[in-house]
């Protein structure tokens, strides 16, 4: 089996008092107590600031060995610039993440809804991020998703996001030796609670698509609020390593 790494898409939710975090627990060490719990986080969060390099350090310091963090990129590439002359965002932004060190596990590249389909635009700005299979491609339009684009990550060994969502379902693409789920909820963005036998039918999928050449699984569910990522990526920890 591959390494399975399964969290949810960010820590730093007030709602998440006493449904996962014990009353009372100083907000600093939300992502220590986090830790203990997954193995791995999704950082949405700098898809819309600039954090300084001592917050990326203190990450790193307050969490255990093996424990990887998942960076989104920052909005001003995919959905300000829509990739276009972005060499200086991507180099800023890749030199604050590598200060993870280790535990950079990869950088999500979410591609904004309305980027005008360029399959030459994308291939350039994946080789900015200088390791190819580190960068994973999350599409937002369905537009992007056809045998072109498929060749192009292939060749690059670039992994696929396969998004679960309101206007999306999992689909059958590997296009490198590292997979990438994130559930965003089947009816509702980020409110939804993925009952047990929509996990089970994931899971399944998840298995299905793991192959002798995979060496990692992300599985990240974004369905932040109330908690529900929570006590959805408990219960698909446990079937997918059953």
């Amino acid at each position: 089996m591959p390494e399975i790494y399964v969290g949810t898409s960010g820590w730093y939710y007030s709602d998440w008092e006493e449904i996962f975090y014990p009353k009372n627990l100083p907000v600093h060490k939300r992502l220590s107590y986090y830790s203990e719990h997954f193995n791995t986080v999704e950082v949405n969060a700098t898809f819309y600031r600039r954090f300084k390099d001592s917050t990326y350090q203190n990450w790193y310091r307050v969490t255990p060995e093996g424990f990887l963090f998942v960076c989104k990129a920052p909005k001003i590439i995919t959905h300000r610039k829509f990739l276009k002359e972005t060499e200086n965002d991507i180099k800023d932004f890749t030199l604050s993440a590598s200060l993870l060190k280790e535990k950079l596990g990869l950088i999500l590249l979410q591609l904004a809804p309305n980027m005008p389909y360029n399959i030459e635009l994308l291939r350039k700005v994946i080789v900015l991020f200088k390791n190819t299979c580190n960068v994973a491609i999350e599409f937002r339009n369905s537009k992007w998703i056809n045998n072109e684009v498929k060749e192009c990550l292939s060749e690059l060994n670039t992994p696929f996001c396969n998004a679960d969502s309101p206007k999306s379902r999992f689909i059958d693409w590997v296009t490198s030796d590292i997979l990438y789920f994130r559930f965003h909820g089947r009816k509702d963005w980020y409110f939804y609670n993925y009952s047990q036998e929509e996990l089970d039918e994931a899971a399944i999928f998840i298995k299905n698509q793991i192959s002798e050449k995979t060496k990692r699984v992300f599985i990240f569910f974004n369905n932040d609020v109330g908690g529900n990522a929570i006590q959805n990526a408990l219960y698909l920890v446990s079937k997918i390593k059953s």
